[in-house]
């Protein structure tokens, strides 16, 4: 894995050069999305490893599974993937892409585990309280994990805020072994 970050990196840094250049940060990054979700796909996969598909082909096949609507700069930039084989960094050319964006436009991605499902007007406080303390725009994503018993936790960058349940729990055990 971190070979492929490290194979994807200077085409994530060319994509993202090429979109800013453009102003077309957003478009990059939905087009990018697609192609990632593409070239993840297992059938795909699979023609992407097989040697008895030319260049061209693979080129032609994966355009043809994108459909309509790739600029020419960005066929040009699959093409350039097909020729030096590396198609198959797609999600991780995308990952990079997206945390290059976040960084140009001062977001950053919050990851929220609730133990249990929460409301719109919750879910805003929430956002709200964050950003205000990070002093940033956040984009968050909300997963459910039961396992937290109550609460939330919260991963923004390196930084952890642990208001579960099961968290306190493990902070009160430590604290009774010492």
């Amino acid at each position: 894995m971190a070979e492929n970050v490290t194979i994807a990196r200077p085409y994530a840094d060319a994509a993202f050069e090429l979109a800013r250049g453009a102003g077309a940060l957003g478009p990059w990054s939905e087009a990018l999305d697609r192609l990632a979700a593409i070239a993840a796909d297992s059938s795909m996969r699979a023609c992407i490893s097989d040697p008895k598909l030319s260049a061209q082909q693979l080129y032609q096949l994966f355009l043809d599974v994108a459909g309509q609507g790739l600029t020419p700069e960005l066929q040009n930039f699959v093409r350039v993937l097909v020729d030096n084989e590396r198609l198959q960094v797609l999600p991780e050319i995308r990952d990079l892409f997206v945390d290059l964006k976040n960084e140009h436009e001062g977001v950053k991605e919050a990851d929220i585990a609730s133990a249990f499902p929460l409301d719109d007007a919750t879910l805003a406080t929430l956002k709200s309280d964050l950003e205000t303390r990070f002093k940033t725009k956040l984009n968050i994503s909300v997963s459910l994990d039961p396992e937290l018993i109550g609460g939330v936790r919260i991963a923004i960058g390196d930084e952890v805020i642990d208001a579960s349940v099961r968290g306190k729990l493990a902070n009160m055990a430590a604290a009774l072994k010492n």
